[in-house]
């Protein structure tokens, strides 16, 4: 994972992210198995929390302290958390959720929503390396998502319209186009709060 290949060490809070991040994996992997779209579809929601919660953070914090030092991370991590939602969409055309799942994305935006503002008012470098770390694990659900759709275990269908909008891809552009262009953002995501882990 990134801090042990950077530093070649990992701080208990570090191994902390890090384990939380195989507990969630663990969770996705026994519930959906290789469903990898309504894996999706469940991964973004939650994916969509973090974001949201550090931007809204940050703005708060800029009030409190009258600074205007914030704007730059506040629009990042604003834009991230519209990223992913965008990212759900996209899935949900794609997977068709059943009403189990539907269920289950309520849920998670819920719990996962209360244990990430815990976890970034009282320990933000902790809650942005957990998300670099969950990100990296989103780039290789990706991947393999992305192999079975181009040998052909999994039918590479047609785009969903909004994703072909929202990417700017061709009109005639398939799911593995769609899968790629998701990749790169969950790889950008995870470069970003790696880095913000790394300043705090």
């Amino acid at each position: 994972m990134y801090s042990l290949i950077k530093k070649g060490s990992m701080r208990i809070s570090d191994a902390f992210a890090f384990s939380m991040t195989r507990f969630f994996r663990l969770i996705a992997d026994s519930f959906f198995l290789k469903r990898y779209g309504h894996r999706a579809v469940v991964l973004e929601t939650v994916a969509g929390v973090p974001g949201m919660v550090a931007g809204v953070w940050m703005h708060f914090k800029s009030l409190r302290r009258m600074k205007a030092g914030y704007g730059e991370q506040i629009r990042e991590m604003l834009a991230e958390a519209e990223n992913e939602r965008m990212h759900l969409m996209f899935f949900i055309e794609i997977a068709q959720p059943n009403t189990l799942e539907r269920f289950i994305v309520l849920s998670s935006q819920l719990v996962f929503g209360i244990f990430y503002l815990f976890m970034y008012a009282f320990f933000t470098r902790t809650a942005h390396r957990m998300i670099g770390y969950f990100e990296d694990e989103a780039v290789n659900s990706y991947t393999e998502y992305l192999n079975m759709v181009e040998t052909g275990e999994l039918e590479d269908s047609p785009a969903p319209p909004l994703a072909i909008n929202y990417y700017k891809l061709a009109k005639d552009a398939k799911l593995s186009d769609v899968i790629k262009c998701v990749r790169a953002d969950e790889q950008h995501h995870s470069k970003t709060n790696h880095e913000y882990a790394d300043n705090l």
